[in-house]
């Protein structure tokens, strides 16, 4: 890991590495050349939308599927059916669910039909192909792609919750809204926490996922952080403003890991 990373914090302190015989040694104008690029601050915005909005939405459907999966209202054969049919979507690679996602949205595709049959759009929209709804197009395919990992670990944290918290709370006279509250939510505080944290560091980091379904486009409306340093290395070949651009990344990334571990550590 300590290789990789060196190279690529010495790359961004140097003018045209790899593609030049010899390079200059430039300081930080790399990393000026990065921020003053109004494209990454396109990018960051995007991020920021794209990670914000899904992790939010990965909390409340996978509380919502796990509350469901825990209920003893539900037989347990149903439950089991459910458990299978919801967490479906984690079981496809990233390759896939791009492929799959991209016939469903296409101006020809079964989403345009079904939309257009129900008269809420003409049926013709370009899901991906319109700077309108190319970037909340691909953050409803991360929402399903993602939700099922938080559903199950929220599950794993309500089936450890007492029976006799429930009880207590019942006999003091507490309806179902205020034993979620003062009960089930508490109980379930650190692994929220821990989830949002690590939801958010993997989000922030997607690449497969964009690239397949719109590479960034169209017209930069879902353009990220990951496309954005991707593009300078292996499309403008300028791998020394990438690695500028990745080393920024990175201390954004560690920030959020320093977050993680320092909530992990007060957990424990």
């Amino acid at each position: 890991m300590a290789t990789p990373i060196a190279m690529v914090i010495w790359y961004s302190l140097f003018d045209r590495v790899i593609t030049a015989r010899k390079s200059e040694f430039i300081g930080f104008d790399n990393y000026a050349q990065v921020l003053a690029d109004p494209v990454f601050y396109t990018a960051v915005k995007n991020t920021a939308i794209f990670t914000g909005t899904s992790v939010v939405a990965h909390f409340v459907i996978g509380l919502a599927f796990a509350l469901l999966l825990n209920t003893p209202l539900l037989s347990a054969r149903v439950r089991a059916v459910f458990r299978v049919f919801y967490i479906l979507p984690w079981l496809f690679t990233i390759a896939i669910t791009a492929v799959l996602w991209r016939m469903l949205l296409n101006p020809n595709g079964v989403v345009n039909y079904l939309l257009g049959g129900l008269g809420v759009t003409d049926g013709r929209t370009e899901w991906l192909s319109s700077p309108g709804t190319a970037l909340w197009a691909v953050t409803f395919i991360n929402i399903w792609a993602g939700y099922p990992f938080f559903m199950v670990s929220l599950l794993a944290g309500l089936q450890g919750i007492s029976a006799d918290l429930y009880e207590a709370a019942r006999v003091d006279g507490a309806g179902a809204v205020k034993r979620f509250f003062h009960v089930t939510v508490p109980q379930l505080r650190p692994i929220i926490i821990s989830m949002a944290l690590l939801d958010v560091i993997w989000t922030t980091q997607q690449f497969a996922l964009i690239w397949m379904t719109t590479g960034g486009g169209p017209v930069k409306a879902t353009e990220m952080l990951s496309t954005f340093t991707y593009k300078l290395a292996f499309a403008d070949f300028d791998f020394a403003v990438a690695s500028a651009a990745a080393v920024i990344v990175l201390v954004l990334s560690m920030v959020l890991a320093v977050l993680y571990v320092r909530h992990q550590k007060a957990r424990d």
